[in-house]
This record gives structure tokens, sequence and C-alpha cells, in this order.
């Protein structure tokens, strides 16, 4: 897989924007973790090569995402690509009903459960022992974290993805897994003093598990109040900083209150920018790798 081109990204970005990229490669510098958390769409558009450069160039310490993720993921691996036509394939029945994703996840998955392994790690493994089946798989970002020795964790919700149709789905391996990547995220969270939380695009399921592993933390008594927060995403939240009541529905967007504000109420700093992944997170590429005296930051440092 070729490396992100600078030269095509064209220029995004603010003095918030700035001061985040410094706060990151301190972050770095300085030993501390760098958690990405994402939707779906972030894989689906196309943008996992810029993650996967940054994991190797170990900016990122921990990738996140939510049961889509996966399979957008685990279906660029085995096919090279990941899409459906939705609006006409619910009509006959067809929406997620692809074997191979079905069959092959739900298989991961119950190993997985049988050996105590985490979510995403039991879905890397398949991987790793049917090379025949992942021709693209240097292009998976969570098969590349298990290869760089970070954990990628999956929370899932049951009934909302599309390999919980397949004959074969087995909830109780589903949440076993699930459940060990949620102890993995609560660890990585409980050491993220100093350290910095992104979140792309995911509204419900990543503010909602950094949350619960934040207050987790803070009641064992781990040192989590000097941290940086930022979310990104589409939406337009004019001054989300000031103090909203029920009536304005903004107050009922996750990321609003569980990332940028309530974590860093007693300490550190949240910013939400607003803009498209395809232009911010390839920006963010640049300005890490590229546009600074950037280097190659050790994993032991962790």
């Amino acid at each position: 897989m070729a490396k992100p081109d600078k030269d095509d990204i064209p220029v995004w970005g603010n003095e918030d924007f700035d001061e985040l990229i410094e706060r990151i490669k301190k972050a770095r510098n300085d030993g501390k973790h760098v958690i990405w958390s994402m939707g779906a769409h972030v894989i689906k558009n196309g943008l996992s090569k810029y993650i996967i450069e940054l994991i190797k160039h170990n900016f990122i310490t921990h990738i996140s995402s939510n049961g889509a993720g996966s399979i957008h993921d685990f279906e660029l691996a085995y096919n090279g690509g990941t899409s459906e036509d939705v609006p006409t394939a619910i009509e006959d029945g067809s929406f997620g009903m692809w074997e191979e994703t079905g069959l092959w996840m739900n298989e991961a998955l119950q190993n997985g459960a049988k050996m105590g392994r985490g979510y995403g790690e039991s879905l890397a493994v398949y991987i790793e022992q049917h090379p025949e089946k992942f021709p693209f798989k240097d292009d998976c970002v969570l098969y590349q974290a298990y290869k760089h020795g970070i954990p990628a964790t999956y929370h899932i919700a049951l009934g909302t993805d599309i390999i919980h149709q397949h004959p074969i789905v087995d909830f109780a391996a589903i949440g076993a897994t699930s459940g060990v990547d949620f102890h993995r995220i609560c660890y990585s969270v409980s050491q993220m003093d100093e350290g910095v939380f992104l979140n792309f695009g995911s509204s419900v399921i990543g503010p909602e598990v950094f949350l619960k592993a934040l207050s987790i933390s803070r009641n064992l008594g781990y040192k989590t109040f000097n941290i940086t927060t930022a979310n990104f995403d589409l939406i337009d939240l004019g001054d989300y900083k000031s103090k909203i009541g029920y009536s304005d529905p903004n107050y009922y967007y996750r990321p609003r209150k569980n990332i940028v504000n309530r974590p860093t109420s007693v300490g550190g700093k949240g910013w939400h920018f607003k803009g498209d992944h395809k232009e911010t997170i390839p920006n963010l590429y640049r300005k890490l790798v590229h546009d600074s005296d950037a280097k190659v930051y050790s994993a032991s440092t962790l």
C-alpha cells in the first residue's frame, strides 16, 4: 500500500487544530497515550492508509471503534472494498447477507472467545491464520494495529451489525470478546493522564464507552484529569462550551458532553472540530508526519 502523498492533501486547520497537533506530539514525546476512536465511515470513506501510517509512526497507541467499523475493516482485508446499495438491498432482504463477512467474522469471534481473546484481536488472529483469504490485509487497520502491538478494541451493541444476521451467530461469543475489549480500553484510559483522546464520527458508542472507562479509572484512583480531548464531525455545535438546556437539540449530541466538556471539567482541554473526515484526517497526518520534525516514536516509551 502506497504511503499518502502530502502534496495531494489540501491544507485545512486553524490555531486550535495546530495546538492539538502540538499536544499530540508532546504526549507521544513524553510516552503518553493517544487513543483514536472512530465511527465506521472513517474506514468506509477510504481513510485507512492515514491511520495505518500514524500507527507505524507510533502516534496512535490504541484504536477503538464500533461493530460496523470492524466489519468495513474486515471486508477491506478480504475484498479490497466495502459497500453495498442499502436502499435497494433492504427491499429484497439481501442487505448485510454477505456470506464471507458473516461466516468468517463469526468464526473468528467464536474461536477467539474460546481462547479468551478480545474482539479486535480475534479478527486479527483469524486474518493472520488464513492469509489466502485476505490478500488486502495490509490495508486493514485492526490487522496493522495487531502487527504493531497496539490494541484495537471494538465495542458492540447487539443487533446493530450485519454479522448478527448470520445463522451461526453466537451472541455469547460476541459479548465475551467485546467485554475483553472494554477492559482493555479501560486500562488505556486509566493511563492517559497528559495524553490525548481523539474521536472521529462516533456519535454514540465511542463517547459512551469513553465516559464509562474514564469514570471507572477515576473511581479506582487513577490520575486522568490533565487530558486533551478532541471530537471531529460534520455537525456545527456553535459555542460548544456554553451551557445549553434540554430544548436545544445539541444537548443530546453525546460527543459534546461526553468527550469535549465533561471529561475536561476539572483539568485539561477539549475541542470540537467541524469538518469532513476526508479533510481533517489527512491534514492531521500531514501536520504530524510531514510538516514538522516528526520522528517515529518508540512504542517502548509506553
